[in-house]
């Protein structure tokens, strides 16, 4: 990890806000995260993204300095790859086969459980876009530090146990059985037997 650079971000958090550069701090950002649109959006509002500025890079920083053991990261990294090994397959797979594990009666759910469905094809491309930036960091000639690696496993396991739930919701959903109305003439016909 770049001492030097968190280094920086500390002194630009520790700057009083009204002398801060935020433009400056917006390029620490695009550094940090690698997302352009994200960079271009903040700098287009940059005068009402103040606080949003702030807010990431505190928690990228937050990051860097956290006291995080090797021991910790490399199990992370295990968690990571068994959800990987069962689910990205499916997320690579769900355009192809956009059924797979819809129930019988999917249609005649209420809507939010419908929405629980829909919500894990999301969360399983999400996932997946995880695993390819995690890939991305893993580069045999240039190792990258446990420190940036963390937010993307935890970020993934996360959403590896909101899609669990959300099956389990979305499978174990009992509709509600409607009581059979009965009819006066069935009511009549049934006090005549008596």
């Amino acid at each position: 990890m770049d001492h030097n650079f968190t280094q920086q971000i500390k002194d630009w958090l520790d700057t009083p806000a009204d002398q801060r550069d935020y433009t400056v701090g917006a390029l620490y950002l695009l550094k940090l995260s690698g997302n352009q649109i994200m960079y271009r959006n903040m700098i287009a509002q940059l005068p009402r993204r103040h606080a949003d500025l702030e807010y990431q890079l505190q928690k990228y920083y937050n990051f860097r300095v956290q006291a995080l053991t090797h021991a910790q990261v490399v199990e992370m990294q295990q968690k990571v790859d068994a959800i990987v090994a069962e689910h990205i397959p499916l997320a690579a797979n769900a355009d192809l086969s956009p059924q797979k594990g819809k129930r019988a009666d999917h249609d005649q759910l209420p809507d939010d459980i419908k929405a629980l469905y829909v919500e894990n094809l999301s969360l399983l491309q999400r996932m997946r876009e995880l695993h390819l930036r995690l890939r991305s960091l893993s580069l045999d000639d240039a190792p990258c530090p446990d420190s940036e690696r963390y937010p993307f496993l935890k970020e993934l396991i996360a959403l590896d146990k909101k899609l669990h739930s959300n099956w389990d919701a979305y499978d174990h959903f009992l509709p509600e059985e409607k009581p059979k109305k009965t009819s006066k003439s069935t009511k009549k016909a049934v006090s005549a037997k008596k």
